[in-house]
């Protein structure tokens, strides 16, 4: 079996330059340097990528981030033009920001749009922030899947592309520094959860298809 990194690859670069910055402080300031190793220390728990394995429930839609639900609800998906359920995940700036797919399926679609970046915990970043949307074809219908920049987030990474096929739990990308993803499901799939609820990446089942 492949062994997973501990750190995702997007920050190998950051820490190694966060910790070579607090030994220089230590050298230099001493104990004074203690701000810059909080600031490792920040960095460390913010790219940390831990496996996960999927529930085995072919009927589940699994969340694509850890941390907190902000939204349940049937809208307009503005991407494949139709009624869907729309779950949202927020994610802080201490969950997980690897992103992974609900669902197993292939990318027919991907859009990306410039926008602002509002807070990520609010409806209208949806539509007005920094934003990246897949559409995953799958067996059981299509899914539209968007990456959304944060307040403080600058970053949105993707490394699939339209006609590749995702896993379910499959890592496909990252944002920095705190956002949201927002998965849109055909109208008549269940809910299995609820504002405020916590959620976990591959392991937490938003949804299940009808």
């Amino acid at each position: 079996m492949k062994k997973h990194p501990l750190i995702a690859r997007e920050g190998w670069g950051i820490l190694t330059a966060s910790l070579l910055v607090a030994l220089a402080a230590t050298w230099l300031l001493g104990a004074w340097s203690a701000p810059f190793w909080l600031w490792a220390l920040f960095v460390l728990q913010f790219f940390r990528d831990p496996a996960r394995v999927p529930p085995a429930d072919a009927d589940a839609v699994l969340a694509p981030a850890d941390g907190r639900i902000v939204s349940v609800e049937q809208v307009r998906d503005p991407y494949l033009e139709r009624e869907a359920l729309k779950i949202s995940v927020f994610m802080n700036v201490f969950n997980v920001h690897s992103n992974r797919s609900p669902v197993d399926g292939v990318i027919k679609g991907r859009w990306y749009n410039r926008g602002s970046f509002v807070n990520a915990d609010l409806d209208k970043a949806s539509l007005e922030n920094e934003r990246n949307a897949l559409w995953i074809a799958t067996e059981r219908g299509d899914v539209t899947c968007v990456q959304i920049a944060g307040l403080v987030a600058r970053r949105i990474l993707c490394y699939v592309k339209e006609g590749d096929r995702l896993a379910r739990g499959q890592r496909y990308g990252f944002i920095r520094f705190g956002s949201r993803v927002d998965v849109y499901l055909p109208p008549d799939a269940r809910p299995e959860v609820g504002l405020g609820d916590k959620v976990s990446a591959t392991t937490t089942i938003l949804a299940r298809f009808a």
